[in-house]
């Protein structure tokens, strides 16, 4: 009688690898679906800003404020700039990783797919991470009301004449405010004001008359690779990814308050770079700070000059360089100076001219990726907004 073979007991190490590779077919499901999950959130979030301003201005009014009391505060601790960590680990760090891959993919055959699969899913939440964060503190934004709508500001035309006589009122300020600052030697402006807490506070002054303007505020961070920053034509940056407002500290001195300012305006929300001049230039104004005020000045007066240079003729180009006074003359020829050494610097890792065109072509397909049709020369509407505001306003240091 012929008698059948008894079926093996399954041991308890099959059993506990069955429950392992279960284990992990579930988790490997589960982390699909959230970066899948993630990814439609955030796609879907940059469709409806698009199409919905006024829930581009609720996020912009209780939502974003949110991650700036909690994310921004915490990145803030942090002594130096952790937007330019992230970007460094990047540069550095994927390139590296890459490697690693290739390598683990020759040399381990047995483990491929696991290999493949966990390069995969890091590089999968790094992208999620910037689409995320890309997303919430800055691409929405973008699509707010604009400043004017918001605080009811008029948008009326405006003539030459105007314009010409908002030119002359700033030259008139900054001729008795570039007597008052500290300078060296050679007459150049001397920075010596406490840049992060004065910033911070003339930012934060503007919550009395504008909205948007409550709550915390990070500490704007100084780039640890500033001659890089230089050559790229850049004097600050807002990093959505860290909530940072980060600013070249190798720029003139002279530029650097009201940059700051620039850079909080735009952790508040406020990302069309006009608007972000504009409130530079009225928290400035604003300032009891001398060096900050005379800094905001200076900044507006070169936007108002370029756009008188536009159309005038030459008497009146004339008229107006020549009631400007010698020492705001030292502070323009020396900004000038210093952005010409950058470009003529050598035994660089990088071309300045090389690193200046690509990072213009950068900034230009950001702004218009974000609806900004006429890229960096939105910079220059800020003389628009100075003329309406400042049409029924009078200037703080009047």
């Amino acid at each position: 009688m012929k008698t059948k073979a008894m079926p093996a007991r399954a041991t308890a190490e099959d059993i506990d690898t069955n429950r392992s590779v279960k284990t992990d077919k579930r988790h490997k499901n589960k982390q699909l679906k959230w970066l899948i999950g993630s990814t439609v959130f955030f796609l879907l979030l940059n469709g409806i800003s698009l199409i919905s301003t006024p829930f581009c201005d609720f996020y912009q009014h209780w939502v974003y404020p949110v991650w700036g009391q909690t994310y921004g505060r915490l990145t803030s601790l942090l002594p130096f700039s952790f937007g330019e960590l992230l970007i460094a680990a990047a540069v550095f760090g994927i390139p590296l990783s890459l490697i690693v891959m290739a390598v683990l993919l020759i040399f381990k055959k047995s483990s491929r797919r696991k290999t493949a699969r966990i390069f995969g899913f890091v590089y999968s939440w790094i992208a999620v991470f910037i689409l995320g964060t890309e997303t919430l503190n800055c691409f929405v934004l973008y699509h707010t009301s604009t400043f004017e709508q918001q605080n009811s500001i008029s948008t009326s035309q405006h003539t030459d004449n105007e314009l010409e006589a908002l030119a002359f009122r700033l030259v008139e300020q900054i001729n008795v405010l570039a007597k008052e600052v500290e300078r060296d030697d050679k007459g150049k402006f001397l920075l010596t004001s406490d840049v992060t807490e004065v910033s911070r506070k003339a930012v934060a002054d503007l919550d009395d008359e504008f909205k948007n303007f409550g709550g915390y505020y990070v500490r704007p961070k100084s780039i640890y690779c500033s001659f890089f920053m230089s050559q790229m034509d850049l004097m600050g940056i807002y990093f959505p990814f860290s909530m940072e407002a980060n600013y070249n500290n190798e720029m003139y001195k002279a530029k650097l308050p009201c940059t700051a300012c620039h850079e909080l305006a735009h952790t508040k929300g406020f990302m069309r770079e006009e608007e972000a001049n504009f409130i530079a230039f009225v928290a400035c104004d604003r300032c009891s700070n001398v060096e900050f005020r005379y800094s905001g000045y200076l900044s507006a007066l070169t936007y108002v000059r370029n756009k008188i240079f536009e159309y005038a003729d030459e008497n009146t180009k004339i008229k107006l360089d020549s009631a400007i006074c010698d020492e705001v003359w030292t502070d323009i020829d020396a900004n000038r100076e210093f952005w010409r050494s950058v470009e003529e610097a050598e035994d660089t890792v990088f071309d300045s001219r090389t690193v200046s065109e690509v990072s213009d072509k950068a900034m230009e397909a950001s702004l218009h990726a974000n609806g900004v049709k006429d890229g960096k020369k939105s910079y220059g509407r800020m003389v628009d907004l100075m003329l309406n505001y400042y049409g029924e306003h009078s200037f703080y240091s009047e």
